[in-house]
């Protein structure tokens, strides 16, 4: 839950680095939420409304912009690596630079 709210404490923070846990842990609180949401509207809301699911989605778009923006830094490339549909996930899942690079020193140390 702490990778979540630093996420979200960092709300529009593009510049240095994120960790991958802390990218990964982030989408998994946010998976999470997202169908605790859908879980509690389809209870309380007729199904054509999403207006939980739409408040917490606007809510955390610029947090989760930041963080992979961040998370690409890490491997030392380009916010703009990011709109590369399926090179984007495979650097999100490699492992970040361990020293300083043009974005940062090393988030694990």
């Amino acid at each position: 839950m702490e990778y979540y709210l630093g996420v979200i404490k960092k709300y529009v923070v593009f510049e240095g680095r994120a960790r991958r846990k802390e990218f990964w842990m982030f989408f998994l609180f946010n998976i999470l939420a997202a169908g605790v949401l859908g879980f509690i509207e389809g209870l309380i809301f007729p199904p054509e409304s999403s207006y939980l699911s739409s408040i917490y989605f606007l809510a955390v778009l610029l947090p989760t912009i930041a963080v992979s923006i961040r998370r690409l830094h890490d491997v030392n490339k380009s916010g703009w690596f990011s709109l590369i549909p399926f090179y984007n996930l495979y650097l999100f899942t490699s492992a970040g630079d361990t020293q300083e690079n043009q974005y940062g020193p090393d988030p694990k140390i």
